[in-house]
């Protein structure tokens, strides 16, 4: 269902108080430490003005956004409390609990978000950001979501504005990231899946003319659509999140405070983009079967079959050759894939083209998937370490180690701590290979250009 809004997105992100507010947050930043306190006195005074102007910005929008309106209140008062006490370290422990997104969950609904944080792959000092949203809910997610796929803490957003802290390639909002003083059960995690559609079609357009790949025609034509692509992205990202807690796992998929290698996060990240592939594909085929179909069947077969191409493209052509290889682990996942249909056939550099087998490429990624859970399950019954060199096994028997690893050497000290098998690990363990070294080198600026993107400037 989606709802009447009292303004535009337009009309939001011009909103004076809006345009105050963010003013405020952006002039505080500057004078925050990484804690986010502001320690210097001389700024003190500057910072109360900043933080009075801010507060009365939030109060004059809260009537917009009654669905926020105690968190919005909380957060007012949290900011006060703050200037009251002399800019130490920021307490938003009240205000994130009285925020609560996954309550609201209707497409085009819309958010006002004040925090002390960091934001993921964009800066990781807390320091205040705001940003305005809107839900993305189009009703067959909301279908798949009350049904098959539960997954009740999944908040799939829009941009409508931000601070600096998100003209960057954050594209997540968690509550892990606020600054508070103790640490709350976690009731909610949010993506920008409008970025992450808007990066997709740029790089995949990019990728399409370096590699000079045919495309089938709908892939094309989701390059063309901001919001199918949207909506196919919240279809993967509603079943990979869920994914992280469910199966048959031997350790704590998130690997809270564990140092493990990298490679363990590769396979964990890569698991529940496998997963999402998998169950599209059982989706596809079962609706595909069927001799009668409804329209929202045709839309959801559609949705799944599309999400398959975008989770080999992203992975392939995006996550590859994104970010440094200082343990890069969803730079990893890509070049496992790639190399994984590439040895098995499906995939083809030939003639400085790239091509795909696509009848074939379902159950080659599946058997990919399958090949990773039954190393989960297998580990179940095995020490920690043996479940680490059963991983690297698994890596390095498709994806080449650098020649001078000592895991790849075997020359390991199997008697000591696991900390120090972490430390022998590489930063780059997995070198690029000569056909990304190449491609890299001609998506650079490309990648590069995709940081802040958003549906506006896609």
């Amino acid at each position: 269902m989606t709802i009447a809004t009292p303004l535009s997105t337009t009309e939001l992100a011009q909103h004076p108080a809006w345009l105050r507010l963010k003013a405020a947050a952006t002039a505080l930043q500057p004078v925050q430490s990484k804690t986010g306190a502001i320690e210097d006195a001389a700024h003190h005074d500057a910072a109360r003005a900043h933080v009075a102007e801010l507060v009365a910005g939030m109060r004059e929008l809260a009537p917009l956004f009654p669905h926020d309106a105690e968190y919005l209140e909380q957060s007012a008062i949290d900011f006060e409390r703050w200037a009251e006490r002399g800019f130490d370290v920021p307490d938003h422990f009240d205000s994130l609990l009285h925020f609560q997104p996954q309550q609201h969950r209707v497409d085009g609904l819309q958010h006002l978000v004040v925090f002390p944080m960091y934001t993921q792959n964009g800066s990781s000092n807390r320091l205040v950001e705001a940003v305005l949203v809107e839900v993305i809910w189009p009703e067959f997610i909301a279908d798949l979501e009350a049904t098959d796929y539960s997954n009740a803490l999944f908040v799939p957003l829009r941009f409508i504005d931000f601070t600096a802290g998100y003209d960057t390639n954050s594209a997540v909002l968690f509550p892990e990231t606020v600054a508070m003083r103790e640490i709350p059960t976690f009731t909610w995690g949010a993506i920008f899946q409008d970025r992450e559609a808007a990066r997709f079609r740029r790089v995949v357009r990019a990728a399409v003319d370096v590699t000079k790949l045919d495309l089938p025609a709908d892939v094309a034509a989701m390059l063309d659509d901001q919001r199918l692509t949207e909506e196919v992205f919240v279809m993967w990202d509603l079943i990979h999140d869920r994914t992280h807690m469910r199966g048959d796992l031997p350790f704590d998929p998130f690997m809270i405070k564990q140092r493990m290698p990298f490679f363990l996060y590769s396979l964990e990240e890569l698991r529940c983009d496998l997963t999402a592939f998998r169950e599209s594909v059982a989706i596809e085929r079962r609706l595909k079967a069927q001799e009668v179909r409804t329209d929202a069947d045709e839309l959801l077969m559609q949705r799944a079959r599309l999400v398959q191409f975008a989770v080999i493209f992203d992975r392939i052509f995006r996550f590859s050759i994104t970010g440094s290889r200082v343990r890069n682990y969803d730079g990893l996942g890509g070049q496992l894939l790639f190399a994984w249909l590439h040895q098995r056939r499906v995939l083809h550099w030939t003639d400085t083209q790239l091509a795909f087998d696509w009848d074939a490429v379902p159950d080659m990624v599946n058997e990919l998937g399958a090949a990773i859970e039954h190393l989960y399950w297998r580990s179940i019954d095995r020490p920690k370490i043996a479940h680490w060199l059963a991983a690297y096994e698994l890596v390095s028997a498709t994806v080449e180690p650098h020649p001078a690893s000592a895991w790849k050497a075997g020359d390991l000290p199997l008697t000591g701590a696991p900390r120090e098998l972490t430390d022998l690990v590489m930063d780059d363990e997995f070198p690029l290979s000569m056909f990304f070294e190449a491609f890299e080198r001609k998506m650079r600026d490309v990648i590069a250009s995709t940081s802040g993107i958003t549906a506006a400037n896609a």
